[in-house]
């Protein structure tokens, strides 16, 4: 959740060797540094369902599900963000030891109402630029809906939209699931 933005120019190194060391996490874009906030619980359960159920889909293959802990670098965007679920299968990310991933499949996105806006708008864009994002997923907390782009063969984003008792399917990793398991737990949801 972004809180406050610097107003000078840091370079990714700078950034880097900052956050390794910062007790608060920050995403960088384009040489400015966004502070980040917590997350509430409705989030959090959500995130967390989606790392267990990803981490069971993808348990024997070579595929890592990440959490929000680490950051995915866009180095055509020169951006750094965390995003709340990220996917690599690309070897080059599986063994690495860096503190960050440069070829996700999957990105998902829990939606909060501060952030919403710019996970739709400009952050999408940047992810965009990633040539092995194939899927990018943003989950409303507030309500059973889930939006997920897919890159089409044609080099399109294209739209679909899961709301309750429909089954989401992430086809860049072959995962079909109810709708419900997502939401399962999450305070306030029908």
């Amino acid at each position: 959740m972004v809180i406050s933005k610097n107003n000078f120019y840091i370079s990714p190194e700078e950034y880097l060797e900052g956050e390794r060391v910062s007790p608060i996490k920050h995403e960088y874009r384009r040489g400015h540094v966004y502070a980040m906030t917590g997350a509430k619980n409705p989030h959090t359960i959500i995130s967390s369902n989606l790392i267990r159920l990803l981490g069971n889909h993808l348990l024997n293959t070579p595929c890592l599900v990440l959490t929000c802990d680490v950051k995915v670098r866009l180095e055509e965007a020169n951006c750094y963000y965390y995003p709340d679920v990220a996917v690599t299968c690309d070897e080059r990310d599986t063994s690495s030891t860096e503190d960050f991933i440069l070829y996700s499949s999957l990105i998902i996105e829990v939606l909060s109402p501060s952030t919403a806006s710019f996970d739709r708008g400009d952050k999408f864009a940047d992810y965009q630029t990633a040539s092995s994002l194939q899927e990018y997923v943003l989950i409303t907390q507030s309500e059973i809906k889930i939006e997920c782009f897919r890159l089409n063969a044609e080099g399109n984003w294209v739209s679909q939209i899961y709301r309750q008792g429909d089954e989401l399917e992430l086809t860049s990793i072959n995962f079909p699931c109810p709708i419900a398991q997502i939401y399962q737990k999450v305070p306030g949801i029908i």
